[in-house]
């Protein structure tokens, strides 16, 4: 498995683990939450164009539905997302 993926596949993992804590908790706090779909979404985005680059592979998320959050919430997990992807250098589009 090329280094690349292998890394960005725990990333995924690991924020979808995440992820499932916070949205099994008895309350569900609507901040966490967010912030744990965003993590899974940039993780998610790492991944695909991991594959991508590697293989030409389109994403196999392409039916994943955007979430109804307010623009700022948006801006904000965008950035993060955006931070995701340069710390695995890849290019942010």
């Amino acid at each position: 498995m090329s280094k690349k993926i292998d890394s960005t596949l725990k990333d995924l993992l690991k924020a979808l683990k995440k992820h499932a804590e916070v949205m099994s908790a008895s309350r569900v706090p609507i901040k966490q939450a967010q912030k744990a779909s965003a993590r899974v979404q940039a993780a998610a985005n790492a991944y695909t164009e991991a594959v991508h680059t590697r293989t030409g592979q389109p994403s196999p998320f392409v039916d994943l539905i955007e979430p109804g959050l307010d623009a700022a919430t948006l801006r904000s997990l965008k950035s993060e997302r955006d931070a995701v992807l340069r710390r695995h250098n890849i290019p942010v589009t």
